[in-house]
C-alpha cells in the first residue's frame, strides 16, 4: 500500500493522469496486488488508506478535506476488489468473478462520486477510463462464467420467474455494465467548466467503450442515439484529432459501421477509410475488422473489388470475399450462388450478407458485358470509316447467357425484368424494344465505369 500511495503523491503532484490511473489497475503482477492486499486488514483498511492519503499530499499540495475523503474511499474500494480478483485470478474455491464484477462496480461508483461532489479534477479523467475499461471486462468474465455453471447444470445463482427469458441472463452483467458506462458518459458530457479544465476529454473513451459494448449486446442500434447526442454538443467538444490514434481509429471504425448497417455506405466508405488510414500498419487485426465492411462497401459504391496483395496478410478475409470475387469479375451466376451460400453463416455474422449479395448485380454485369462485346462489330455506314460495335442486341443472346450462367431456365419475361433492373441501377445504358426483341445499348459506355 505504501508504493501505491507514493505514486498517487507523485501522480497529485505532477498532475498526472495516467500515471494516477495505474494506481487502480487490476493489471499489475500478482505479487503486487498480493502486497497491496496484505498491507492493511479489514478492521483497519479505511483508517490505513486514509492516513495514508493525507500524509502523502501534506504541505503546499494538501487535498482538500472532501478530496482525500473520495480518493480514501476509492482507494478503499480498489482494494476490496483486489480482496476479490487475487481468488478469481487463481481459481480458489468460493471465488466468483461476480463477485470480482460487483466489486468492481463499486470502485466505479466511488470514482463517480468522488467527481461529483468531493472536488476530483478533470486531469484525473484517465482513472475513469481504466476502471471503465476493467469493468467490462470483468463483466465478460461473470457472464462467462454464470452461462458455463448454468450448462453445467448448477443454477444455484439463476432467478427463478414466470416467464423467463434465458436470452435475457446471458449477458447479465455486461447489460448492467452498459448502464454504468452511460452514467460516465453523462457525467463527461454534461461538465460545464471550461474545455481544457473539463471532463469532456474523457468522452471518446467512453464512448468506445459503450460501441464495443452495444455491439457485443447485438443492439448497435443504441449507438445511434449516442451519436446523435455526440452531433447535439458537438460544438462544446474537444476535437476527435485531439484524442489518441487507437480512439480515433476505434470512434471511426464504429461509425463507419453504423453507417453500414444504415445502408449509408458512402458515408460508410468515408468513416472506415479515415479509420484505415490512422489503424497503426502493424495492427492487423483492426486492419481485419476495418476490412471486413471497407470490402463490401467498395464493391457497392465504386464496383470495385479487393487484389489478391491486399488481402495477402488476412488468411481469413481471403477466405471470404476471394470466391466471390472470382466469380463476380467472371460473371459466373451459378458459382457466385454457391459462394455466397457457402460463407451464410460468416457473413450473416459479421452482418455482411445482405450488402455481398447486391454483388450478384456487378457479376450479372459483367455477364452482360461479355455477350456485348462477344457481339463484335458492325460495319460503318460511311465507306472508310471506323467500325461500330453492336448495340442492338438480341434479348435471346442476354437470356442464353444467364440461363448458362446461372444454370436455371429463366422465362422473357424474367430476363427483361433482369435488363429493366440493371438499366435502373445504372449498371448499364440502353433500354429494351420489346416488341422487336432487342436490347438497345448506347454507343458511349454501354457499361458505365468498365471503358465499353
Amino acid at each position: 500500500m505504501d508504493s501505491l500511495i507514493r505514486t498517487f503523491s507523485n501522480a497529485q503532484t505532477s498532475r498526472d493522469g495516467y500515471q494516477l490511473a495505474q494506481t487502480l489497475s487490476p493489471d499489475l503482477p500478482q505479487q503486487q496486488l498480493q502486497a497491496i492486499w496484505k498491507s492493511c486488514g479489514q478492521h483497519d483498511a479505511q483508517i490505513v488508506i486514509k492516513r495514508g492519503i493525507q500524509n502523502s499530499t501534506s504541505g503546499f499540495e494538501k487535498l482538500p478535506k472532501d478530496e482525500v475523503q473520495g480518493w480514501s474511499d476509492v482507494y478503499l474500494a480498489y482494494w476490496k476488489a483486489i480482496g476479490e480478483l487475487l481468488p478469481a485470478l487463481n481459481q480458489a474455491p468460493q471465488s466468483s468473478w461476480t463477485k470480482v464484477y460487483d466489486a468492481w462496480k463499486e470502485l466505479l461508483s466511488a470514482l463517480y462520486r468522488g467527481y461529483i461532489g468531493q472536488g476530483f479534477e478533470a486531469w484525473s479523467i484517465p482513472c475513469l477510463y481504466v476502471v471503465a475499461k476493467n469493468l467490462r471486462f470483468f463483466a465478460l468474465k461473470a457472464d462467462e462464467e454464470r452461462n458455463n455453471n448454468v450448462a453445467a447444470g448448477d443454477t444455484s445463482g439463476q432467478i427463478f420467474q414466470d416467464d423467463f427469458d434465458p436470452e435475457s441472463e446471458q449477458n447479465q452483467k455486461l447489460e448492467d455494465c452498459a448502464r454504468q458506462l452511460n452514467r460516465i458518459f453523462t457525467l463527461c458530457l454534461n461538465d460545464r467548466a471550461p474545455l481544457e479544465e473539463s471532463r469532456k476529454w474523457g468522452i471518446y473513451y467512453i464512448i468506445n467503450l459503450l460501441f464495443k459494448t452495444y455491439f457485443k449486446l447485438n443492439s448497435a442500434s443504441l449507438s445511434k442515439n449516442i451519436l446523435k447526442t455526440l452531433s447535439a454538443y458537438r460544438g462544446d467538444m474537444p476535437p476527435l484529432s485531439a484524442f489518441p490514434k487507437s480512439q480515433q481509429v476505434t470512434f471511426k471504425y464504429y461509425e463507419g459501421v453504423l453507417c453500414f448497417l444504415e445502408e449509408n455506405y458512402f458515408q460508410a466508405e468515408e468513416h472506415l477509410t479515415q479509420a484505415w488510414s490512422l489503424c497503426h500498419k502493424d495492427a492487423l487485426k483492426n486492419k481485419e475488422l476495418i476490412l471486413t465492411y471497407l470490402v463490401p462497401c467498395h464493391l457497392l459504391t465504386t464496383h470495385t473489388l479487393p487484389s489478391q496483395k491486399l488481402l495477402e496478410p488476412y488468411p481469413r478475409l481471403q477466405k471470404l470475399f476471394l470466391p466471390l470475387s472470382n466469380c463476380i469479375k467472371k460473371g459466373e451466376l451459378h458459382a457466385f450462388d454457391l459462394a455466397l451460400q457457402q460463407g451464410e453463416d460468416e457473413f450473416v455474422k459479421r452482418r455482411i450478407y445482405l450488402t455481398l449479395e447486391r454483388g450478384r448485380d456487378i457479376a450479372l454485369r459483367n455477364l452482360l458485358r461479355k455477350v456485348f462485346i462477344a457481339g463484335g462489330f458492325e460495319e460503318s455506314k460511311v465507306e472508310g470509316g471506323p467500325r461500330v460495335r453492336r448495340t442492338r442486341i438480341p434479348v435471346a443472346e442476354f437470356a442464353a447467357a444467364i440461363s448458362l450462367g446461372s444454370k436455371q431456365s429463366l422465362e422473357t419475361d424474367e430476363i427483361e425484368c433482369l435488363m429493366a433492373n440493371m438499366i435502373y441501377k445504372n449498371l448499364m445504358k440502353g433500354y429494351i424494344a420489346r416488341e422487336r426483341g432487342f436490347v438497345v445499348l448506347s454507343k458511349s459506355g454501354a457499361f458505365p465505369g468498365t471503358g465499353v
